[in-house]
C-alpha cells in the first residue's frame, strides 16, 4: 500500500500474526477486523502510535504457510467480536488486507529475525 503515512520519519514496524484457526483469517479478511491475545494489545498500540505503519503478516498454527499480510488502521479499542469464537481474546481493531494466499514458510526462510536470535521468520 503506497497511502500516505502521518508519521512518515518514523519506522515501519511487523509482526507475525499466529491464529488458531484459517476461519479467522477468513473473517479478519470479510470484515476488516483482527483481535489478538490482551498480552499483546499494548506492544502493537504502541507500534501504532510510534511508527508510520504497522503491518501483520498472518500464519495459521501448524500450517506451514503465511496466508497473507495487512495492514493495522486503527488501535485496539475495548470492544470485543462474538466473530471469533473465543472469550481469551482482547479487543477489536481494523486491517486493511494488502495481500490474500498461501505463501509456503520456506519461501522466506532467508529471512532471520534480529530479536529472536536470529530465527527464521515463519
Amino acid at each position: 500500500s503506497k497511502s500516505p503515512s502521518p508519521r512518515p520519519s518514523m519506522p515501519v514496524r511487523y509482526f507475525i500474526m499466529k491464529s488458531s484457526n484459517l476461519q479467522n483469517i477468513d473473517i479478519s479478511q470479510q470484515k476488516g477486523i483482527w483481535s489478538t491475545m490482551p498480552s499483546n494489545e499494548q506492544k502493537l498500540n504502541q507500534a501504532f502510535w510510534e511508527s508510520s505503519m504497522v503491518y501483520l503478516i498472518f500464519s495459521v498454527q501448524g500450517s506451514g504457510h503465511f496466508q497473507g499480510f495487512a495492514r493495522m488502521t486503527s488501535e485496539i479499542g475495548c470492544e470485543k467480536s462474538q466473530d471469533w469464537g473465543s472469550a481469551d481474546l482482547g479487543g477489536v481493531f481494523k486491517v486493511e488486507w494488502i495481500q490474500k494466499g498461501s505463501i509456503p514458510f520456506q519461501f522466506a526462510h532467508h529471512l532471520l529475525n534480529p530479536w529472536n536470535d536470529n530465527k527464521k521468520v515463519q
